[in-house]
């Protein structure tokens, strides 16, 4: 018998950036596990060119990525998703569709790094530093014992992961 494959669901309001980097990191190192996707309520309709970059020089294949609406997601015909997170702030304060099945929700708000402004290595350290701290908390996701975890006590876990403190580059200088 195989292993149940978990859906999951990355959020944030413009689906072209933090939400994007959370679906690359958790299909590389979720190892089968996992099945990532993104979305956005209000998708600016290109994936940053920040993003892109940074995923092409981290060995990922960029051209699978594409901004879209959540409500690709949202429909009744949907498959059902295990696990939906918001990775910014302004997506966990919407009112969010109601997605089919009951997945279990949190939020892992990371700071936008497309609103970062200043020179070129200023808004590149940016971008690493989201995808250090999106790293971070999804590796801790994926190593979750989640079929030995009652849903009280995952909940609460995924609760805790959304609280991480990850440490950025100006942090580190």
């Amino acid at each position: 018998m195989s292993e149940k494959i978990y859906k999951v669901l990355f959020l944030c309001t413009g689906n072209s950036a933090r939400s994007i980097l959370a679906e690359a990191i958790l299909n590389k190192i979720g190892g089968g596990k996992f099945r990532a996707y993104s979305a956005g309520s209000q998708p600016k309709g290109q994936v940053n060119s920040n993003t892109l970059q940074l995923l092409e020089r981290l060995g990922y294949d960029a051209s699978r990525y594409r901004s879209k609406s959540w409500n690709v997601f949202a429909n009744p015909t949907a498959s059902d998703f295990d696990f939906i997170f918001t990775v910014c702030d302004d997506a966990a304060g919407e009112t969010c569709p109601v997605w089919p099945g009951k997945p279990m929700t949190a939020h892992w708000g990371i700071p936008d790094p497309a609103a970062v402004t200043g020179t070129p290595t200023e808004i590149a350290t940016a971008f690493s530093d989201a995808y250090r701290m999106l790293h971070q908390r999804i590796a801790a996701f994926a190593a979750l014992p989640i079929n030995a975890l009652d849903s009280l006590a995952l909940q609460n876990k995924l609760r805790e992961i959304g609280r991480m403190e990850g440490v950025t580059a100006k942090e580190k200088a």
